[in-house]
């Protein structure tokens, strides 16, 4: 099975410019937890919501913060083409639930997520990942 196979197209890229509280807003709305951050598919970055909780909220940021004060620069991605377990391995060695997806241009196609990859009857890749990931 390839990554495209399963991955969710269903995603929104951020501006660096975007605020906290947007960005909060967005994830609340899309029911995601993992955003690009970039222009027209160009990635810079990446936030989840545990970054706002963890680097911002934590550390006194205020809501009208800029994603490119908290975001995380690199950039862990894996290509469509992909086979599934290819991408898995790389989520298990950077002890990561979501994976940026690109196509053959670089350009953000997708995201695929521990959820997905359950959802796929994948449930034995899922809690090898799950078991690298508790080990932060």
């Amino acid at each position: 099975m390839h990554v495209k196979d399963i991955m969710s197209t269903d995603f929104h890229i951020a501006s660096p410019q975007t605020t906290l509280r947007q960005a909060a807003e967005i994830m609340r709305d899309g029911d995601f937890g993992y955003l690009p951050v970039g222009d027209t598919f160009k990635l810079k970055g990446a936030v989840t919501d545990r970054d706002i909780v963890i680097r911002a909220v934590a550390a006194g940021m205020g809501p009208d913060t800029h994603l490119s004060d908290v975001m995380s620069e690199t950039i862990v991605y894996c290509f469509e083409d992909d086979d599934l377990r290819e991408a898995a391995d790389v989520m298990k060695r950077e002890q990561i639930r979501r994976l940026a997806v690109l196509n053959d241009s670089k350009r953000l196609v997708g995201v695929i997520t521990l959820g997905d990859i359950a959802r796929a009857d994948e449930q034995r890749l899922a809690g090898e990942i799950e078991l690298e990931v508790a080990q932060i």
